[in-house]
């Protein structure tokens, strides 16, 4: 299992980050990363906590873990910066919170994000548009599809947009509680619930994380 989308007690998440860490490597997970909520008042001090807990799991236990996070409800304008001011603090992977139909995103969060060289995915797009997945595919920006609860209810949207488009997929958890971590069998349900056939829903849980790790590594 690979997750890039969870959180802890740092942001609004129930757990330290190193009992994730171990409950999620408990149900078969591999490599996650840890991407808590972040404005610009809290990015130094999470991204300074999740760096010793992330380390500390891998020199002792067979997991790859990222310390991250998660640029959520913040100003259009500040998306690029506070992403280059995350990778220059550490942050292996930067998430940014989409516009998901449950909460009030700004509008235009969607198309800042995917505007970013320092963006990694776009969690939870919402009803996202064809332009925008477009540039997230010229970008490399990975688009989520969400096992979260009311996240996920336009993941069929997101499948088919970023089809559409050649932008790039990946499943994601979105992990707040222990429960919330996804099962090999879950996220495949996940998958193919979201539109996905079979063999592209494999794919999705198999491959698409691969060829994610490949380009973080590269930037």
């Amino acid at each position: 299992m690979f997750d890039f989308h969870t959180h802890t007690f740092l942001s609004d998440g129930v757990l330290s980050p190193i009992e994730l860490i171990r409950r999620a490597m408990h149900i078969g997970y591999k490599t996650m990363a840890i991407t808590d909520h972040v404005g610009p008042g809290n990015l130094e001090f999470v991204l300074k906590t999740l760096k010793t807990d992330c380390l500390m799991a891998e020199k002792r236990w067979d997991i790859e873990v990222l310390p991250g996070v998660e640029i959520t409800h913040t100003p259009i304008e500040d998306i690029n910066d506070l992403a280059k001011e995350a990778k220059k603090l550490g942050a292996k992977i930067v998430n940014v919170h989409g516009e998901t139909i449950m909460e009030p995103v700004v509008a235009g969060t969607n198309l800042a994000a995917v505007s970013s060289p320092y963006v990694d995915i776009l969690a939870h797009p919402g009803l996202i548009s064809p332009e925008e997945a477009k540039i997230a595919s010229e970008n490399g920006i990975f688009l989520e599809v969400s096992g979260r609860k009311g996240h996920g209810l336009s993941n069929g949207h997101v499948v088919k947009t970023a089809s559409e488009a050649g932008a790039s997929i990946i499943l994601d958890s979105d992990a707040h509680e222990p429960e919330d971590l996804m099962t090999r069998d879950y996220a495949e349900k996940v998958a193919l619930g979201s539109g996905l056939n079979l063999n592209l829903a494999r794919d999705l849980l198999d491959r698409a994380p691969i060829s994610l790790l490949k380009r973080l590594k590269l930037r």
